[in-house]
């Protein structure tokens, strides 16, 4: 798998300063290498490449194709499948207000949630975050479904595969993650995302996406080749300095998420990031890895002692996850 930085040629500003990541290979059989590796990037910058994951590269141009050819549908088509109470489905433009603050609209987006799927009849259904996906019909986008299930149950076993070298980061055991609590039966959801081609204007409130840290676990994101996502290591610096991330073909970005802040005490980083688009239309894939609805995240025992006592209450993911979609993203009745 290539492991070669790859960016588009864009107008980009002169300051525009670019960020580097470790790079981990998770074919690596020196599994302490990878962990010391992922141990810097989490102290660090609380972001990393991933390479040699598993996906090839052919499917992964596949679902970005068949993304393409959803958000390429008129609007009025996309409207149908507009995303439900259980945050599946389709978000129009300005749906997600990610940094109400700084934005004077929503986010630049549009997107398509596809969580785990549960049928109707299933105990499970009635949690807020289970259910049955939203999905196209299948003679507008045929196999459009099939492609995007496989992808989600390939990105989990990658998600899993990180997790694991995480809890060894973490002094904790490999599988510290897997119970059903947990990873067993996770929140895991994939999120398709489009960025219309209007060039960000920060100083205005314009972003593609605004600064946000991700709610979960860990996010695996996948990106073609047009640079725009920007991280800032420092959210309290004060004026605060942002770094593109460059696409890295074959490769994953990887980010931690709030959850493993507080699970780790605030060792590990969840990192503030954000998306400028400079005129030219952008394709990503994300997927957020959370734990399951009862799980509740509390300070790790590797991770307090008497001079470092936990920083954060326990949450229960249900709760914590609810109140974060609800604070970001728009009213659906506000689209009736």
């Amino acid at each position: 798998m290539a492991n070669s930085i790859e960016v588009n040629e864009q107008e980009l500003p002169t300051s525009a300063k670019i960020s580097t990541l470790n790079c981990i290979d998770l074919s690596n059989p020196d599994i302490q290498s990878s962990v010391s590796l992922l141990k810097q990037a989490c102290l660090d910058s609380g972001f990393f490449h991933l390479i040699n994951h598993g996906i090839d590269e052919e499917f992964m141009d596949e679902v970005f194709e068949q993304s393409k050819r959803f958000f390429d549908l008129p609007m009025k088509e996309k409207m149908k499948l507009l995303r439900n109470e259980k945050h599946r489905g389709y978000t129009p433009v300005f749906d997600e207000h990610l940094d109400p603050v700084n934005q004077i609209h929503g986010d630049y987006k549009e997107g398509y949630y596809i969580g785990i799927e549960v049928p109707d009849d299933d105990p499970d259904a009635n949690k807020p975050f289970y259910g049955p996906n939203v999905w196209p019909p299948s003679d507008i986008l045929p196999a459009w479904r099939e492609t995007m299930e496989r992808y989600h149950r390939k990105a989990l076993d990658v998600a899993r595969a990180v997790a694991s070298l995480i809890a060894l980061a973490l002094d904790l055991d490999g599988d510290f993650f897997d119970p059903p609590e947990m990873l067993g039966k996770s929140l895991a959801t994939l999120r398709l995302l489009h960025y219309e081609g209007r060039t960000s204007e920060p100083a205005k409130g314009i972003f593609g996406a605004g600064a946000h840290s991700d709610f979960g676990l860990i996010t695996l994101l996948a990106t073609d080749s047009i640079l725009g996502l920007q991280i800032c290591k420092d959210k309290d610096a004060e004026p605060q300095d942002w770094e593109y991330v460059a696409p890295l073909k074959g490769a994953f970005i990887v980010n931690l998420g709030d959850m493993l802040e507080r699970w780790s005490n605030g060792i590990f980083r969840s990192t503030l990031h954000r998306v400028l688009c400079h005129g030219q239309e952008r394709y990503s894939i994300a997927y957020f890895v959370e734990p399951g609805h009862d799980c509740i995240v509390e300070c790790l025992p590797t991770c307090q002692s008497t001079e470092n006592p936990p920083k954060f209450p326990p949450i229960k993911c249900e709760s914590y996850m609810l109140q974060r979609y609800k604070d970001t993203h728009a009213d659906r009745n506000s689209y009736k």
